[in-house]
Parts: C-alpha cells; structure tokens; sequence
C-alpha cells in the first residue's frame, strides 16, 4: 500500500502534468503555440511548480505568479481568455494559504493582498466597488478558503496529539493502579501463606510430642496439617500470579475477613447508608486468601456507593457455596451523585476488585441494573482453576 506522504506527492505532479497539458492545448487552439514559442515556456513556467504546492507553497507560488505576469506583459497572450491559466492561478493561491506556516504564512497573507491591489490597477478604467469586490473574491477568496483549511487542519491535529496524551496518561495510571494493586495483594496473600506455614509448624510439633501417647491427637494435628497446607497452596499459586512488593509498614497488621462484613456495614450506616445484609451458607471452608480478597471487593463496592450514590438503598449479598463464594452489592440509583465516577482523578477502585477476581481464577459482573442502579457481583472460587 502507497504510503499518504508519497500519494499526495504524486497526486500533485499529476496535477502538474494535467494542467500544463491543458495550458499547452489552450496555446495551440489560439495559435500561439507556434507562432509564439516562448509562450509555451512560460505556460510551462506557470503550471510544473504547481508539483511542489506543498513542499514548497511559497516558492512555488512565486515562480507561477511570475511566469503568468511576465507572460502578460510580454504580450504572448497567455490569460487571455484561456480559463486554463486562471484556474493555475486558483490552484497556487489556494495552496499559499493551505500549506504555509509562521512567517511563510505571513507573507502569503501580504501576497494575497497584492494580487488583489495588482487586479485591481492593472485593470484599464476607473475601479468601480464592483471591480474591487470581484477582484477580493477571485483572489483573496481562494487564499482565504486554503487558509480556512490549514487553520482547520491544525486544529484537527492538535486535538488528536492531546488526546494521544490523555490516553497515553490515562493507560499509565491504569498500569500504575494495577501494579500498586497487585502489590498490595501480594502483600496480603503473604500474611496469608506465613500464617499457615507457622500453623503448620506448630501443629507437627505438637503432633511429633504427642504421636507415642496420644495418636488420636496426633491424627487431628496431621490434619490440621494437611487442611491448612492445601489452603496455602492455593493461595501460593495466587502469590506466583501477582507482583510481589514488601512492606514493613503492613507486616504485622491483622488482615479483615468476611467475618467482618457485619462491623463494615455498620460502619457504613453510620456514614449515612441505607444497607440490607443478606449472608448464606456456612464460612467454615473459606480460604484465607479468598475470604480477605472477598471482603476488600465488599468493602470497595460500598465505598463506591457512599461516594457516588449516598443516599440510595443499597443491598449486601454474600453466599457460602461448597466451591466458591459469591459477593454481591446492588444499589437502586438513587441521590447519584452529579460527578460520574469516570470522571474523578484516582478513581481506581474497579480495576482492583478486577485484579483480586482475576487472581483468584474467579469471575466479575460490574455494571448498570434495569431499574437504574449499579450492580458489582463476584464469584472466587476456593481453588484456582488448573
């Protein structure tokens, strides 16, 4: 495929070539072509530069507007009647005023306007306000045309590179809150795995002293053992999946589960909102890492709602299945708040709550509902899928 750079370039030297073919055939229907050879070389003067309108608009111009007036003055006739060099005059100065920039812009401004003072003299009679109005529209009107496109042109370019930066910036801060979420989710899924590893280790001590006096004790710490080694695998394989950051700060701060999804509502009532807390099943075969990134994406949905929905009802929803665990809030959309969330700065809640499903091989719904709220629903299963 022909490159747009390359294509404008030979587009314009068929526009060349086309003219001064059509300006040569002009000569010879009027019989200058033979009679007056010289008035082919000014023909060909006035219409081969046309090829580097765009290149060259300023010089290209001046060599055309030379040739036709040195034509003229010559007495070869060319202008004369002949349609062709006028619309070659037409064509350069539409390309002045479309191709031009800074000071070459400038000066095709002032040459614009002594073509018009130059039409306007140079035609025999008392100038008339007729004669003045006809002159401005044949040759300030294809300037100002080309000038109207080149202002248009910019600015259709200066949008699109600010709108390749914002996307550019935009796409960083995306990438700048996943890794910061990751890091944070592996910081978590941390506590998580040195919890169990030290269960571990404490229940096979217990289990080496009491194995000779009390094997039924010992059988139950073997499967201690063995329940909490397979919860930390899991949550292992979800450790491998995130970027891993450490953080003295949160070494020893005692994670939030889904057993304190009660206190987190609570504490969102008194900040104003109307909740229902529905809970199903049994927590018992949550695993740790599971159940933390459960209660983070709870957490986030509600303060989602308390930022942009304050007074709506919303509803908690958290079912204990023997797989998965399923969280869900619901909002009806009532008292939205004026700002869209798209719209505040930082706004990276949602891609979070997108990194913990997806680490934990889980699935996500986040969007409107029919009567107008919002709706975020994940499921995390207790494995991570093979």
């Amino acid at each position: 495929m022909i490159p747009w750079s390359r294509w404008r370039n030979w587009s314009d030297r068929l526009l060349a070539g086309g003219l001064a073919a059509l300006a040569l055939l002009d000569l010879g229907r009027a019989g200058l072509l033979f009679t007056e050879p010289a008035s082919a070389l000014f023909a060909l003067g006035a219409t081969v530069p046309l090829a580097y309108r765009r290149q060259l608009p300023l010089g290209s111009f001046l060599v055309v507007w030379g040739a036709l007036h040195t034509g003229l003055a010559s007495g070869l006739g060319l202008g004369e009647d002949m349609l062709t060099f006028l619309l070659v005059f037409i064509v350069a100065l539409y390309s002045l005023g479309a191709h031009t920039h800074g000071w070459a812009g400038w000066a095709g401004g002032l040459l614009a306007g002594s073509g018009i003072v130059l039409f306007i003299v140079t035609d025999p009679g008392t100038p008339t306000a007729g004669d003045v109005l006809f002159a401005t529209i044949v040759v300030g009107g294809p300037w100002a045309v080309g000038l109207a496109v080149r202002l248009r042109r910019d600015r259709e370019r200066a949008l699109l590179a600010e709108n390749d930066g914002l996307q550019r910036e935009q796409a960083e801060r995306a990438r700048a809150a996943v890794a910061e979420e990751r890091a944070r989710i592996a910081r978590e899924l941390h506590d998580v795995v040195s919890h169990a590893i030290s269960v571990t280790v404490l229940q096979a001590r217990g289990g080496r002293r009491v194995l000779a006096a009390d094997p039924s004790a010992a059988r139950e710490a073997f499967d201690v053992i063995e329940r909490t080694n397979a919860q930390a695998l899991g949550d292992m394989r979800r450790l491998l999946a995130v970027l891993r950051e450490s953080d003295e700060e949160l070494a020893h701060v005692p994670q939030p589960s889904l057993g304190s999804v009660t206190e987190l509502v609570t504490q969102m009532r008194s900040s104003g909102l109307d909740i229902a807390l529905r809970v199903e099943g049994d927590i018992g075969g949550v695993p740790p890492g599971v159940d933390l990134s459960a209660y983070r994406i709870v957490q986030e949905a509600l303060t989602n709602v308390l930022k942009h929905a304050p007074r709506s009802r919303c509803t908690v929803t958290v079912g204990y299945g023997e797989v998965a665990v399923d969280v869900a809030v619901e909002n009806d959309g009532q008292g939205r708040a004026e700002i869209p969330p798209q719209r505040e700065p930082g706004g990276h809640g949602l891609i979070g709550v997108q990194e913990r499903v997806a680490v934990a091989g889980g699935a996500l719904e986040v969007g409107p509902t029919p009567t107008g709220g919002f709706r975020v629903r994940a499921r995390l299963p207790y494995e991570v899928p093979a």
